[in-house]
């Protein structure tokens, strides 16, 4: 007998590849992501063209190039959505490997384009981050782990997972950049507490990175410059989270109007890291509300569906990157209204950057990919010896 999952008949296997792909992807995931990207190319035509004057470029140079940006990224989100969990699994570790091998060579390769950071690759014509894509593929791997550890006899994958994901943090710390450090500290202990971790394990990683954050303000400069301005009462009207603050004030409930804000002739990151400032300007609440009922719609319909599946794998790296992105986001937001120290760190599929979209298609393309109806039965199934499905 044929079974329901999720509300909805299970593909027949005799279907060719894009009708079987389009009757069992999360269509509401895809299309909030759809949605985003449009936003994100208006706020971007909203915001770069005051920078683009500044560099002495054509108005639109920053428009072309996401739209370029957005179209691969989008193309590879729809890829990654059609691969099986075992091709996600593989395609995961090996990105991974790929990552990992390139933030090693940093430090000898890379370029801080004078932000104090080394992250980024300069091919000339556009730069890499591959921090960006590292978060993905760490995720599966970490979920693939911590799954096989459970198997009798099974690897010590806990261990592994732990013991990769900090050497990753080390990495990142040195570059630095403690936002991406954290961000991926935390991916590891939401797969490792969705898997069975107790609360004195969680809680010592949460005191053991306090600590870590202690000296890390000791021996950093940058780092402890951004902490002293994020804790100081009295708030330079003259840096980034001040204009940023300004922004979001003046915005009000419906914003000045298109093209008639004024932060983004000030603030240089305002089609990156702040361009949510933008968006409270010129569009008002309204339009911050939206973009975030559709990160949250991305996240929690995820996780719903991830909730009836079988397969420790799927559920594991799911819940991992869903919450990844989500938190990614929440960072990146919490950062302008100043409820967060500056991280660097964009809004996935809304701010500008090649590295960006297209690591953030990539997470999006694993998480469809793994969130899509499959034959099977439901994980209470399992718990009350029914059928395999």
């Amino acid at each position: 007998m044929t079974e329901m999952v999720y509300g909805s008949m299970p593909a027949r296997v005799t279907e060719p590849v894009i009708p079987r792909w389009w009757r069992t992807i999360d269509k509401w995931t895809l299309t909030s992501v759809l949605v985003l990207f449009a936003i994100g190319m208006l706020l971007t035509v909203a915001a770069s063209v005051p920078l683009a004057e500044r560099n002495d470029l054509q108005p639109y140079h920053y428009v072309i190039r996401q739209a370029l940006f957005g179209s691969i990224g989008l193309i590879t989100m729809v890829g990654f959505s059609m691969l099986s969990p075992s091709l996600v699994r593989r395609a995961g570790v090996l990105g991974f490997m790929i990552a990992f091998a390139a933030l090693i060579l940093l430090p000898v390769f890379g370029t801080d384009y004078g932000k104090g950071a080394t992250r980024w690759f300069s091919l000339g014509f556009a730069s890499v981050q591959p921090s960006e894509f590292l978060k993905p593929g760490l995720v599966v791997l970490v979920a693939w782990l911590i799954a096989a550890s459970q198997d009798v006899q099974g690897p010590p994958g806990k261990s592994a997972s732990f013991a990769i994901t900090l050497i990753v943090v080390v990495f990142l710390a040195l570059q630095p950049d403690f936002g991406q450090a954290i961000l991926v500290l935390f991916a590891w202990g939401v797969v490792y507490f969705i898997a069975g971790a107790p609360f004195l394990l969680i809680g010592s990683v949460v005191a053991l990175t306090g600590g870590a954050g202690l000296i890390a303000y000791q021996n950093s400069e940058h780092f402890a410059r951004r902490i002293d301005g994020f804790l100081n009462p009295d708030l330079d009207p003259r840096t980034q989270l001040g204009y940023a603050t300004n922004a979001i004030q003046e915005g009000g409930l419906f914003g000045v109007g298109v093209g008639q804000g004024q932060v983004k002739w000030s603030l240089p990151d305002a089609h990156t890291d702040f361009i949510i400032a933008v968006a409270a300007e010129e569009f008002g609440l309204i339009l911050v509300i939206l973009i975030l009922a559709l990160y949250g719609l991305i996240v929690v319909r995820s996780l719903i569906r991830l909730t009836r599946e079988r397969d420790p794998f799927v559920r594991l790296a799911g819940a991992g990157l869903a919450c990844i992105f989500g938190v990614q986001a929440m960072i990146n937001m919490g950062v302008a209204v100043r409820l967060l120290p500056a991280k660097g760190m964009t809004l996935p599929f809304v701010s500008y950057g090649g590295s960006s979209i297209i690591a953030a298609g990539i997470t999006i393309g694993m998480l469809l990919a793994l969130t899509r109806t499959r034959p099977q039965g439901e994980i209470g199934d399992v718990f009350q010896g029914r059928g395999r499905g």
